[in-house]
């Protein structure tokens, strides 16, 4: 049997590009070379581009994401382990590219990447399947900001978000009304569009979900405990944040955590990695958001929990490039 070639996709347009190339490292090194010629593609705003193994970049050829090597060969993947945070990797644009030129991915597809790039619409399908969320109000840019309604109608203290940005970028805790205005105009500069959301006094935990081996299983529930006011962009990747797994909640708890999470990843037809974000308030788990590209990195939380599970590393890379191989 030949090996397969697999090129571990990293980078992306956001400042999230640097967990990323570790995340995409981590997987590029843990990848069975029995079975797989391994390869690094960086896409980045201004160029595409195959790192070859002395460092030698080749621009990609976009019209079918091939190489030309030195040698005259032309190379193309049978799989691509998109492994980018943020966009284009995590937003469905990518995959929507693929999908065009018939390229194989692993990861979930266009749609679902789209709809959970997205907290609001996530939110509102999976309000459908009964799984709960903060209250919130969604703004566009240039709509009229009233701040006596916002905080009449969510109350003091509440989180300012950007609508669809990664890694905690542009979040805002705001305690009095005179910091809502500033905390508004950091999280437009992340996005057009924001949520404004009451806030869920409880325990912050992070729960990863994966299909493995044609089951979705919980692989572990994190709890996080930040020295900053909540899981912000310096806790999530700067160390500002104790994360303890499996998280300190009794077994019911537990329980009620696993089957809301698969219950989520499930309803939304979900492939692949996925982390989501929850806070548990008197035993219930309200949502927060789902991540499907979460961070990979040795230091990341979903490595962590699959240690913990039993799964290694290098099975879990190697199954998420199995299935993207099966796909019709």
């Amino acid at each position: 049997m030949s090996k397969k070639h697999v090129a571990v996709v990293m980078g992306g347009y956001s400042d999230e590009y640097k967990v990323s190339l570790k995340s995409g490292q981590l997987i590029f090194d843990s990848l069975d070379r029995d079975l797989y010629h391994v390869y690094k593609v960086i896409i980045l705003k201004d160029e595409w581009f195959f790192l070859s193994e002395n460092d030698e970049k080749t621009a990609i050829d976009t019209g079918d994401f091939s190489v030309n090597l030195e040698n005259g060969e032309k190379l193309k993947f049978d799989v691509c382990f998109n492994i980018i945070h943020g966009s284009p990797g995590e937003n469905g644009i990518l995959q929507a590219y693929w999908d065009a030129i018939g390229q194989k991915y692993t990861g979930c597809d266009f749609y679902q990447s789209a709809l959970t790039f997205n907290k609001k619409d996530t939110l509102a399908v999976l309000s459908k399947y009964g799984i709960p969320s903060a209250k919130s109000i969604y703004l566009r840019k240039g709509d009229e900001i009233d701040e006596e309604n916002i905080i009449s109608e969510l109350s003091l203290p509440l989180f300012v978000k950007p609508n669809q940005s990664g890694s905690s970028l542009g979040i805002s805790k705001v305690k009095q009304q005179s910091e809502l205005a500033s905390a508004i105009e950091i999280a437009f500069k992340e996005d057009d569009e924001i949520l404004i959301e009451s806030f869920l006094d409880g325990m912050e935990v992070s729960v990863g979900v994966i299909d493995f081996k044609g089951e979705t299983i919980v692989l572990g529930i994190t709890e996080i405990v930040p020295q900053n006011e909540f899981f912000d962009y310096e806790a999530k990747y700067e160390g500002a944040s104790e994360e303890i797994t499996p998280a300190r909640i009794d077994d019911e708890t537990r329980i009620k955590v696993e089957e809301i999470s698969k219950k989520a990843y499930e309803s939304l037809g979900m492939s692949g990695f996925s982390r989501s974000e929850f806070i548990l308030m008197n035993g219930t788990p309200y949502m927060l958001e789902m991540n499907t590209n979460p961070g990979f990195s040795p230091a990341s939380i979903l490595p962590q929990q699959a240690k913990i599970y039993g799964i290694s590393v290098k099975d879990l890379c190697g199954s998420e490039v199995e299935k993207a191989l099966n796909k019709i």
